[in-house]
């Protein structure tokens, strides 16, 4: 299949790619020609502000696309200013669970009513990022019904290649006994590991599916236990204040994501607690590097 990457040179736009390629797919990839990428002649490139309608226009107008992935739509006006100019048989984008108010245990597609919010055409610094994403899916549920699209919602990405750096806060506060402000110890959250969120959007490229569908890691893990394993594997005390820096996930409910729909079509994501704490003990091992002066994560 002809494939249109939006994002695919970066976390887990990288692993998104690498599967496509190792089933054969023909892929581009639309940058700005600013991030580099390992991929080689693997992958065609072509260039444009995604932002920019004429830029878009003039880069993708007269190609057919089997598929298009846009990982980097945020708003509405994304959505419309992509669709418009593009030429495929079916549209992903790369939506998020923030969209659902509130999440809760057990949070299913339907929760959010796509049809049941009245559109605005927005961009990207309009409104917080929840309000965009969500004015986002309204363009594609209410202007754009009769497109063949699929909006992948997902949790919270980590891995090791996880540039945001959100899970390995707690680390390096735990290890540098830093002061860290916590507002929801308790609150049981969802995430997804950074290659399986590319190889689920990779996986949907051939399957005869419209519409919403989550992705998710099995399982939820609170803050508390995240701090209580870390404190057991270095033997230092987590430093609690309100005083202190506030940490990336503060102000999430408690919530789990279903993933049925996505089992359904043949999918199988792995259980959080498999993989979560080896990632902690990755993290520990470079944050002890970091503070010897190896080297400094990600940086």
């Amino acid at each position: 299949m002809k494939i249109l990457v939006l994002g695919g040179t970066r976390f887990f736009g990288i692993h998104m790619v690498n599967d496509l390629l190792e089933k054969g797919h023909e892929v581009t990839i639309a940058t700005r020609g600013l991030t580099p990428d390992d991929f080689g002649d693997s992958v065609s490139r072509i260039r444009f502000e995604r932002t920019d309608e004429d830029s878009i226009k003039a880069a993708i107008s007269g190609t057919h696309y089997d598929v298009i992935i846009d990982k980097i739509a945020y708003c509405s006006n994304d959505i419309r200013k992509l669709i418009e100019a593009a030429d495929c048989d079916k549209y992903i984008y790369m939506s998020s669970t923030a969209i659902y108010d509130p999440k809760h245990i057990d949070t299913v597609e339907d929760d959010f009513d796509g049809n049941g919010g009245e559109l605005i055409w927005c961009d990207r610094q309009d409104y917080p990022y929840d309000v965009i994403k969500r004015h986002a899916e309204y363009a594609l549920w209410q202007k754009y019904p009769e497109k063949n699209w699929i909006a992948v919602r997902y949790p919270f990405v980590t891995g090791r290649d996880d540039y945001t750096k959100r899970l390995y806060f707690y680390v390096e506060h735990v290890l540098k006994q830093l002061p860290m402000k916590v507002d929801n110890l308790d609150s049981k959250m969802a995430f997804i590991r950074s290659d399986e969120a590319g190889k689920f959007l990779s996986f949907l490229v051939d399957k005869d599916f419209r519409g919403a569908v989550n992705g998710s890691s099995k399982g939820a893990v609170s803050i508390r236990e995240i701090l209580g394993y870390l404190e057991k594997a270095t033997g230092l005390s987590a430093v609690l204040s309100d005083d202190g820096e506030p940490a990336p996930y503060n102000g999430e409910p408690e919530y789990t994501i279903n993933t049925d729909k996505a089992e359904s079509l043949g999918f199988s994501f792995t259980n959080l607690n498999d993989w979560l704490y080896g990632l902690l003990d990755y993290y520990i091992d470079v944050a002890h590097e970091g503070m010897l002066g190896l080297y400094d994560y990600l940086d």
